[in-house]
């Protein structure tokens, strides 16, 4: 954790926001006392789930096109 003073985070908030972006936490100090945590927020499961990849899906037996179209010649 990367302790700043408040009049360094006012200076420059883009600098420190883009560690906070990178995964850093910052702790904001004024007068020496810690009156802050600034922190990477979570991300949403929407995020979460956007971001994974599929599973491939192996199914054994014949395909449902396969399975229609015999149903189709037996006039089901």
């Amino acid at each position: 954790m990367v302790t700043v003073s408040y009049s360094e985070f006012r200076a420059d908030p883009d600098k420190y926001l883009e560690a906070v972006e990178r995964g850093e936490t910052l702790e904001v100090s004024r007068e020496g006392k810690p009156v802050a945590i600034v922190s990477p927020a979570r991300r949403s499961a929407k995020d979460y789930w956007k971001q994974r990849k599929p599973l491939p899906i192996r199914l054994e037996g014949p395909s449902l096109t396969e399975v229609l179209l015999k149903e189709r010649e037996e006039g089901r």
